[in-house]
């Protein structure tokens, strides 16, 4: 309860923060600010806004794409389609991963380390555990043949 009450608290300051911005540019900045924000792993709220959405066929037209990426995409759509999108900051690489791993636990009870490794491109198993222990916030039961994921980021 209190996180998703931290969660909206969070929503709500980019929501009325980009409801308020009128230009291009200030909203690709408040679009960065958003998906390299440590607490905020939902972007449908921000996305659903009618200035966000005006940036849609602007030459900031790729930071809606990039919203949409952390709304509803992976770190393995990122890397096919970064050519056409902002290049990602380090906070913004790990967000996306995290995510990644989210939305895999979502629809695979059990994720093997291979997969893993494969979809967050990371190279052993010493360095997936450790983004898994230290930067992912999710119940897991690491297990020598996969990971049993039980419940979702804990921000």
């Amino acid at each position: 309860m209190e996180i998703e009450e931290g969660q909206a608290q969070v929503i709500q300051k980019f929501v009325n923060k980009a409801s308020t911005l009128e230009t291009t540019s200030s909203l690709a900045n408040l679009i960065v600010e958003a998906t390299s924000h440590p607490s905020l792993f939902a972007f449908s709220e921000i996305l659903s806004l009618p200035n966000i959405l005006q940036l849609q066929g602007t030459e900031d037209s790729a930071y809606i794409d990039l919203l949409r990426l952390f709304g509803y995409g992976t770190w393995r759509d990122y890397k096919g389609n970064s050519a056409m999108l902002p290049k990602l900051s380090q906070d913004q690489i790990l967000k996306l991963k995290q995510l990644t791993v989210l939305t895999l636990s979502e629809t695979n009870k059990v994720l093997s380390y291979n997969k893993l490794q494969e979809e967050l491109e990371v190279s052993n198993v010493r360095e997936l555990e450790d983004f898994l222990i230290n930067d992912c916030m999710i119940r897991c039961n690491l297990q020598q043949r996969g990971i049993s994921c039980m419940g979702s980021l804990g921000v």
